[in-house]
């Protein structure tokens, strides 16, 4: 099913309390802020895209104009060999944190890509998946820290004051960081009923009557511990619609796990029960088959027909409204990531 699970990163920004008295320190800074300025309009514009835009093209022609941005950034900066006045401290780590967020970018995108492709094939996957993924923003973020850390020692070193970065896109950048996380955490709960549900209905086809119990008792299991969770869980910014769907669909896979599978189970030990039956029967001449069994195999393929037509009433009931408990989250899903993650 569609998904929407995002990796964002936190570029920093360069705030200066200018002072005349150290004109040329700042003007270095100046020079470096400007380079980062359009990696973080890119940031924010990739963002946005893959916030509020369905269209895999216009994601990707973002995330290309963010890379560009930073290969271009590198190139100017790595020119500055001697740094300022021979201190290349600040400028190096620089350098590091623009090649591992090209690297990223580049290169862990496509492998990112690629786990996404399997990662709906089991909870384990999808978890493999988005502690790659969130694994990535530590690394980048780590960087950021060191960056910020020697951005303070050459402004300490120089008598320039460095102050926080309270920009509106900064705290844009963090706030949509937040929405991502909220979101994520809240998928990983419904996700993880909803890849059981496709693993029992999958033994249901199979008529592994040992797996759909298996799977049935699971998905259970699942929906108890993440109603549990959903207790504790405050409403994102006072907006409770992703814990409302996710609880709902909760709800909906412990019913079938209790009301529709046990019918599963009986109906087809019923249809095995026929089954066997005619194939011993089939094994003799009839002129050796007795009438009590033939009658029990009557009475057999009778209560078959006989429960077939509800069987099959209870089976589109659930299938229908698994349809639209699973269509309800995702909505909910996109409309929770377009409401809290601004849009300019």
């Amino acid at each position: 099913m569609k998904k929407t699970v995002l990796a964002i990163f936190t570029l920093f920004a360069i705030t200066l309390a200018k002072a005349q008295d150290f004109r040329t320190p700042v003007d270095y800074l100046n020079f470096i802020g400007k380079e980062s300025a359009a990696i973080s309009r890119n940031t924010w514009n990739y963002t946005k895209a893959v916030a509020h835009s369905k269209s895999a093209r216009r994601i990707d022609a973002s995330r290309k104009a963010l890379l560009k941005s930073i290969q271009n950034a590198s190139k100017k900066i790595a020119g500055l060999k001697n740094g300022y006045k021979g201190d290349t401290e600040y400028r190096d780590q620089l350098l590091s944190y623009l090649s591992i967020s090209e690297k990223y970018i580049n290169d862990e995108y496509e492998k990112i890509i690629d786990m996404q492709e399997v990662a709906e094939q089991s909870y384990d996957f999808m978890e493999a998946y988005i502690m790659a993924r969130d694994l990535v923003n530590e690394k980048i973020n780590d960087e950021v820290e060191k960056l910020n850390a020697n951005q303070k020692l050459f402004g300490n070193k120089y008598n320039i004051q460095i102050t926080d970065d309270n920009s509106d896109l900064s705290k844009k950048m963090k706030a949509s960081n937040a929405v991502f996380k909220y979101h994520t955490e809240m998928f990983l709960i419904f996700f993880k009923v909803n890849v059981t549900d496709i693993n029992l209905m999958k033994s249901i086809e199979q008529k592994d009557l040992n797996a759909i119990q298996q799977h049935a008792s699971s998905l259970e299991l699942y929906a108890n511990e993440g109603l549990e969770k959903l207790k504790t869980t405050v409403p994102f910014n006072k907006d409770a619609s992703l814990i409302a769907a996710t609880k709902k669909a909760l709800e909906f896979y412990k019913k079938e796990a209790i009301e529709l599978t046990p019918k599963v189970v009986s109906f087809l030990m019923l249809n095995q029960q026929v089954e066997d039956t005619k194939e011993s029967l089939d094994k003799k001449p009839e002129k050796n088959r007795t009438k009590q069994e033939i009658d029990n195999f009557n009475n057999l393929v009778k209560s078959v027909n006989n429960e077939i037509s509800e069987y099959n009433k209870l089976n589109s009931k659930f299938y229908q409204n698994k349809i639209a408990v699973n269509t309800e989250w995702e909505q909910a899903g996109e409309q929770f990531i377009s409401k809290h993650v601004p849009k300019d």
